[in-house]
């Protein structure tokens, strides 16, 4: 019997999250799909930085059973992980699968692909042209930090580019929405019918912000729409890219707080001619400190941004 028929009489918000437990031996993510809201699962990810013994699953991907077809979010690290995923799918609906979307351009939201090759798998035309440019580079870094994880794993974009609209699927309304920030191109989908936003890379819960392709103010500017839209009641339920589901504006809170530090931080630090060498010595404040991927991620935002914010702080002079 499909787990699906088993669920729908249990309240699925009660349940507790079910990270995946890799099993690196045995090359095994441990995919659990967890049920969210009707009709909903998402599958967690570690909330961590990418290591070999997590196999690079830090993501929550997530899948729609809608009635017309399943809708899955997001594709994971490698070949192996879309593989997974797709078994797992499998054992909780008989939906096919109708169309996968990715998120954004970061390779765990789209590496997973080959195992959909024969499905519609769609993005934002600004993603599937970063996904283009870079997915050579995203494979030789996944490789290098998870090894045999990522065996057989070729970049594949998405295929189909899909501009922002409303999606009616069986009682399910999916609007999908082009904002901007974490990356240049974010896609967000806020499900009506459940009130479920599904907010991609824009939100982060527990885990410092990645900042590879970001723009800080353009990020904030979407976080406080989020919040508005929030706050009219749009959505209730959050499922972050990375980090805990959660209810209500956690993640946009924490992540408009960590950017908003930081940015000052490189600021004010460019302004009073502080080295990027003592920067990187600074500790951030104590209600950062138990984040994942602490001191990392951290690291490496100053190391990718500080230049510019001395730069500028050179040319106001």
């Amino acid at each position: 019997m499909l787990l699906a028929a088993l669920a729908s009489s249990v309240p699925a918000q009660t349940a507790a999250p079910v990270a995946a437990r890799a099993d690196a031996r045995k090359l095994d993510y441990g995919l659990q799909p967890r049920q969210i809201a009707e009709h909903t699962w998402v599958i967690e990810g570690a909330v961590a930085d990418f290591t070999r013994a997590n196999g690079c699953n830090i993501i929550n991907t997530a899948f729609i059973a809608t009635g017309e077809g399943v809708v899955v979010i997001n594709t994971g690290p490698s070949r192996l992980y879309g593989e997974q995923q797709r078994r797992a799918i499998a054992r909780v609906t008989d939906e096919p699968v109708r169309q996968v979307l990715n998120l954004n351009l970061h390779p765990d939201y789209f590496l997973g692909n080959q195992a959909w090759s024969d499905k519609s798998i769609q993005a934002l035309a600004g993603s599937i042209a970063g996904m283009q440019a870079e997915g050579a580079a995203y494979e030789d870094n996944l490789y290098r930090l998870c090894g045999d994880w990522m065996r057989g794993t070729k970049a594949t974009p998405a295929r189909e580019a899909l501009p922002p609209q409303t999606l009616r699927l069986g009682p399910h309304v999916l609007e999908l929405h082009r904002l901007q920030g974490h990356t240049g191109d974010d896609l967000v989908l806020i499900d009506s019918h459940t009130g479920v936003l599904f907010a991609g890379g824009l939100v982060f819960a527990e885990r410092v912000p990645t900042t590879p392709h970001a723009d800080p103010a353009a990020w904030l500017a979407s976080l406080e729409l989020l919040e508005k839209w929030q706050v009219q009641g749009r959505f209730r339920l959050v499922v972050p890219s990375h980090g805990p589901v959660h209810e209500g504006r956690l993640g946009m809170a924490q992540t408009r707080d960590w950017l908003q530090w930081l940015t000052a931080l490189m600021r004010d630090s460019a302004e009073q001619g502080v080295d990027l060498s003592e920067l990187l010595r600074v500790k951030p404040p104590e209600r950062f400190a138990a984040w994942a991927a602490q001191p990392a991620e951290f690291n490496r935002s100053l190391v990718q941004w500080y230049p510019r914010h001395e730069q500028q702080a050179l040319d106001r002079r």
